[in-house]
């Protein structure tokens, strides 16, 4: 017995050790930063070279996994079971991230004595919210496909695909094709974990140039809604997170969520990118037990469409320009139509270059506000991106525990921990 608990000590710890070096190197990269100041951008170039090998991976990553995932399926029966939940719990999960921060903000408004001395303002292009929907779905050239900006129509593609591949291989169920996607699937894994390898150098480097270039200005006028917006999304995490958790898996799932959801929320803290988080995430839902084909479809699309981290900053937006223009953020009518531009925002303009300053013009042509606030809300979006993305990212992760108990039932957890194909417990 002694022998066999000196023996998984070391496993456990092993499990940690690279969510500590990450941090290791987040929290160094953040003291180089306080320290040299805006000489620390000097290092972004060794960061960009971490998300650009991450977002080379990525794009094919994501297509073999889907293609592999949907042409090895049984049958379409499964495919529409995951795919219908998963938009059911993506929709039902950014409503209530909407109603936590609408009931905080009523009794915490962001935009509390706040005085602004208001910018010069550039008119930028108007783009339809129709030439958007179209813009999200689809691209007008194959090559466009292969891109970090076009995820959501490779997503559809991949699953088209995949669906064209089963229909057409239905009487070999070992087919070439089929294996083949199977293969390149396992081995852009591997490249990724090849990748990860750098991570704590790169995001450590990052992290030190994102300090240095835009510490000071957490202190600038703005400075309460930027500050109170971290807790926010913090008892979101712990409150919401933990729910869904439980939801999916008791007290068990609950254990497992924050035993290895911690390498996600580190790589989408410091990389801002739900995309480039994926490769981490697909790795904690796995060790979670979630299954391939569900993960494989739920945290592609989530990366792109599940945006709850956007839509309480979004409504966090709004709720500031109510107050700077002295407007009442009150009424069932203001909350509805709030909540549905956040919801708008995070699906529609995720996957779009510029999605940030397109939502903001969204959200002053919608209500009519100045346009010389566009650089304001421009700046709180670009100061609270790292919590939202943390909790974007990993709201895929628990959206796959959830849409794998509407699948395999409620105790799929249990039959994963007994069958040992989960961890439980590091002794």
């Amino acid at each position: 017995m002694s022998d066999g608990s000196k023996v998984k000590k070391p496993a456990g710890l092993t499990s940690y050790r690279f969510m500590f070096l990450l941090i290791f190197g987040i929290v160094t990269g953040c003291l180089v930063g306080m320290v040299t100041g805006e000489k620390a951008v000097a290092l972004r170039p060794l960061g960009q070279l971490f998300l650009y090998f991450m977002y080379t991976a990525v794009v094919p990553l994501v297509f073999f996994n889907m293609v592999s995932a949907v042409a090895s399926m049984r049958n379409m029966r499964r495919l529409e079971k995951i795919l219908a939940n998963t938009l059911a719990v993506f929709v039902i999960t950014g409503i209530i991230a909407s109603v936590f921060i609408i009931a905080i903000l009523l009794v915490f408004p962001p935009a509390k004595g706040v005085s602004i001395q208001f910018s010069a303002y550039e008119v930028t292009e108007k783009i339809s919210l129709l030439d958007q929907v179209v813009r999200s779905f689809s691209v007008s050239d194959f090559y466009l496909l292969l891109s970090k900006s076009a995820m959501l129509p490779l997503i559809i593609f991949s699953v088209v695909l995949g669906w064209c591949i089963t229909s057409v291989t239905q009487d070999n169920k070992n087919s070439v094709v089929i294996e083949f996607m199977n293969t390149m699937s396992e081995a852009f894994m591997k490249m990724v974990g090849i990748i990860m390898l750098y991570a704590p150098i790169g995001l450590g480097a990052y992290f030190a140039a994102l300090v240095g270039e835009y510490g000071a200005e957490l202190m600038g006028a703005y400075a309460r809604a930027v500050i109170m917006f971290y807790p926010i999304c913090i008892a979101y995490f712990l409150f919401a997170f933990t729910a869904y958790a439980y939801y999916a898996g008791g007290v068990n799932g609950i254990r497992i969520f924050y035993k290895y959801i911690f390498p996600a929320v580190v790589t989408s803290f410091a990389t801002q990118s739900s995309i480039a988080t994926l490769p981490t995430n697909f790795d904690c839902a796995e060790k979670m037990g979630c299954e391939k084909d569900v993960s494989s479809i739920v945290l592609p699309m989530g990366a792109t469409i599940h945006m709850d981290g956007t839509v309480l900053t979004t409504i966090m937006k709004i709720a500031f320009l109510f107050g700077l223009f002295n407007m009442s953020f009150f009424g069932i009518g203001t909350w509805v139509t709030a909540t549905l531009i956040s919801i708008l925002t995070g699906v529609v303009l995720s996957g779009i270059p510029s999605g940030g300053m397109l939502g903001s013009l969204i959200i002053v042509g919608f209500y009519g506000f100045n346009p010389d606030v566009i650089p304001i809300i421009v700046s709180i979006g670009l100061l609270t991106d790292p919590i939202a993305t943390t909790i974007n990212a990993t709201g895929d992760t628990v959206t796959s525990m959830m849409v794998t108990r509407r699948l395999d039932g409620a105790d799929w957890l249990e039959k994963k921990i007994s069958s040992g194909a989960v961890a439980l417990k590091t002794k």
